[in-house]
């Protein structure tokens, strides 16, 4: 019996003494993790000239696009092309009814020539006035008639040259011309339709090769893309391959080949916006891009002159606010708010909260706050994987 409660009690005795070192190694542990520092990784901010890429929805424009009119009202009797043909200039597209302009010419014809005869009739009476006039056969007055009979029936002659000339002119147009080279539309009126004079449209051509995409950028962006030329005073027109480059990705989500130049911009920023219509141009050789298409336009070769960059995997963002937090001078973690700009490849450009001497955490960020003592590894881009390299995105600017 002693044995049993002997072993009873040694088991006892172990199990208190195990009890009390748990309890003391868990409070020295606690000490332990509230007096030690927390492991973090950090790097100083960058600052250097960036080069960004912005991104808009636009739409493609032809670079001549006419809607083309009959100069003549009349019924198409005649077509001939079909639509969506290629066109050159001068090509006969209809032919309206000509009876009433070949009327028209022929009885303009004939006044004219009655007119004339008429003409000439009095210029021999004039002529034989003028004789009778030098041998006082006649009065002044009567000479004088005479001559004013003569320049009457010569305007009559003259009017009716042009109403001559306007027939003609009318009946010619009943032939409908192609205005330039270019491509013509599907939507186009058909055979029968009455065509009214200059408002009814029968048929839109325009040039596909070069084609514009037209955008819109903001006032800042504007001057963000002039900004060398400000400081520099120097003309941004000058030369057109100081100006970013342009290309566009279509609805499918394909990147264009050919790169496009920035050609034109509006007068003024619109009132109702705030944006500013831009116009860019791209060889279309083989006639992909089509007028009407939904794009989106990408300008390359945008650089942000000194800009301060901070790992995006370092930006941590709380409602609308964004923030980092850094190395404080007393080795505490500090959170600063910042400004974020565009995105850079691994980085955000960052427009306030931060300067090239402060250092950022960019790994141990898991629960951590601000006023913690850090125990830090400084680490560098490489080291961490970070580039700025463009990924395929494009920055969103809509």
């Amino acid at each position: 019996m002693a044995g049993v409660w002997g072993k009873k009690s040694a088991a006892l005795l172990g199990a208190v003494v195990m009890a009390a070192s748990l309890i003391l190694s868990g409070c020295g542990g606690e000490e332990a993790a509230q007096s030690g520092k927390t492991a973090v990784k950090a790097m100083k901010v960058m600052k250097q000239d960036t080069p960004v890429s912005y991104s808009y929805p636009g739409q493609l424009k032809g670079a001549d696009e006419v809607q083309v009119h009959a100069k003549v009202s009349g019924s198409i009797v005649e077509k001939y092309f079909k639509g969506g043909a290629e066109v050159k200039a001068g090509t006969p597209l209809y032919r309206l009814d000509s009876r009433q302009y070949e009327s028209a010419v022929a009885e303009a014809q004939a006044r004219l020539h009655k007119s004339q005869a008429t003409l000439r009739n009095a210029q021999v009476d004039l002529a034989r006035a003028e004789m009778l006039w030098e041998k006082q056969g006649i009065s002044e007055q009567t000479l004088t008639n005479q001559r004013a009979l003569v320049a009457e029936y010569l305007a009559e002659v003259e009017s009716n040259q042009a109403t001559v000339r306007k027939a003609q002119e009318d009946l010619h147009d009943t032939v409908v011309y192609a205005p330039m080279d270019g491509k013509l539309s599907v939507d186009d009126v058909a055979v029968g339709t009455y065509a009214g004079a200059g408002s009814t449209r029968l048929v839109t051509i325009g040039s596909i090769d070069p084609i514009y995409a037209q955008f819109s950028i903001s006032e800042t962006e504007y001057l963000n893309l002039l900004a060398e030329a400000m400081e520099t005073g120097d003309n941004p027109n000058k030369d057109n391959e100081e100006l970013p480059k342009v290309k566009i990705t279509l609805s499918n989500g394909k990147v264009y080949q050919s790169e496009g130049d920035l050609i034109a911009a509006d007068r003024a920023f619109s009132d109702n916006s705030g944006s500013l219509t831009i116009k860019a141009i791209f060889p279309n050789h083989h006639g992909i891009l089509l007028p009407g298409m939904f794009i989106r336009v990408g300008l390359v070769g945008v650089t942000t002159k000194d800009a301060i960059l901070v790992p995006q995997r370092a930006v941590q963002q709380l409602l609308e606010e964004s923030f980092v937090l850094v190395v404080g001078p007393d080795g505490k973690s500090l959170s600063k708010n910042v400004q974020l700009g565009e995105k850079v490849g691994s980085y955000y450009i960052v427009k306030e909260g931060l300067t090239t001497e402060d250092t950022v955490i960019v790994d141990g960020l898991t629960n951590l706050q601000a006023g913690k003592d850090l125990d830090v590894t400084m680490v560098t881009a490489e080291d961490m994987g970070f580039s700025l390299e463009e990924s395929s995105e494009i920055v969103d600017k809509s």
